[in-house]
């Protein structure tokens, strides 16, 4: 009996330890819970994150600004080059050709300036001799006005001699004679004289004309020395050569083949200046400042943490500068957290071998200042 009671006891003791024990093990449990549950709140509250990153850099398109055909090509894909590093050649003998052919029309043009400024010239001098020639007949039909006033004089006084029997009948037939004559030289002296005239006026017609297809040939002229100065400044891009260091990515022509001027031929990727693109939620960016430390997780390398800074905050949304952008003014509306781009800049030795790469996905780390 005395062994059964002592059987209970020892029960009820194991069960009293048991539930002492469930609840200390529950109270740590709880006080761990709501340590965590603090310090990830406290953590959050300082540290600001987002999944929504990637790196960004500079990328180069190297395109030709002249046409042609590819003679050499000196890189290849991933290949590693410095800045001022020849990357293609361009057939130059087409390019020749092209400048040769733009000289020889120019000089076309400019030899019908020689011969249209000849006869400018020559129609010039006909005008010179023309206008002596209509002074020379202006003086010698003031002469025969002259003389036909005489004859006239010379008339009237044989009419009234005659009249009177003064004078023989001969002598007033030469007078009516010379008086004829007179009046025939005078209308004589002024159709030349007209027609000298037109002739001037014919001659200076041709010049205006001429001197307007002088500037409408050197305005011709100076296309084709336009035609002529792009020939020489495309002869002189046949050697393509890198804007800056970096990598060669996107290649896209071969040796012989045709290309156009600013056609895409590859791309140099620069990784000196690469960045974050961090989109964050605008709810998040109350205290995110200009030069706050950033810590970075890069998805490609788990195991390590790049350091940076922020640069700067965009001046709008993401949304506001799409190519559609939303029209919130019709239909229903529903209320979307907008995100705002943040550019992070790494931290001068934190990407020494540079092993980061444009594209790759981050998660950036704000830390908040106290």
């Amino acid at each position: 009996m005395d062994e059964i009671k002592q059987s209970d006891e020892i029960k009820q003791n194991n069960n009293h330890k048991r539930k002492v024990t469930a609840a200390i093990v529950f109270a740590i449990i709880a006080i761990i819970g709501i340590a965590s549950v603090y310090f990830y709140v406290q953590y959050k509250s300082v540290h600001i994150s987002t999944d929504d990153a990637f790196i960004e850099g500079d990328i180069y398109t190297i395109a030709s600004k002249a046409p042609g055909t590819v003679k050499n090509i000196y890189v290849k894909t991933n290949q590693f080059v410095k800045k001022g590093e020849l990357l293609l050649e361009i057939d130059a003998a087409d390019l020749a050709v092209k400048v040769s052919e733009a000289s020889s029309a120019l000089n076309a043009e400019k030899a019908k300036i020689a011969e249209i400024d000849s006869r400018i010239v020559a129609a010039r001098r006909q005008v010179e001799e023309a206008i002596a020639k209509a002074d020379a007949i202006k003086a010698m039909n003031e002469l025969r006005e002259a003389n036909l006033e005489q004859a006239e004089k010379d008339k009237e006084r044989a009419e009234n001699l005659l009249k009177k029997d003064a004078i023989s009948r001969e002598k007033y037939e030469k007078a009516m004679t010379a008086h004829k004559v007179a009046i025939a030289q005078v209308k004589a002296a002024a159709e030349d004289q007209k027609g000298v005239l037109f002739a001037v006026e014919t001659q200076k017609a041709m010049i205006k004309q001429a001197e307007a297809l002088k500037t409408a040939q050197l305005s011709l002229i100076k296309q084709k020395e336009a035609v002529l100065e792009t020939a020489r400044l495309n002869a002189g891009y046949t050697k393509l050569v890198a804007p800056a260091d970096g990598f060669i990515t996107k290649k896209s022509v071969e040796i012989g083949n045709q290309i156009q001027a600013g056609q895409p031929l590859m791309a140099i990727v620069s990784l000196d200046g690469v960045h974050v693109a961090a989109n964050y939620k605008e709810t998040q960016l109350e205290k995110v400042k200009p030069g706050m430390k950033v810590e970075m997780k890069v998805d490609a390398y788990p195991g390590k943490t790049f350091t940076g800074k922020v640069e700067s905050i965009m001046a709008g949304t993401g949304a506001a500068f799409s190519l559609f952008p939303a029209e919130n003014a019709t239909g229903n509306f529903v209320k979307v957290v907008q995100r705002i781009p943040v550019k992070i800049l790494f931290d001068r030795d934190a990407d020494p071998k540079h092993v980061l790469r444009v594209g790759m996905s981050v998660v950036p780390t704000i830390v908040i200042e106290k």
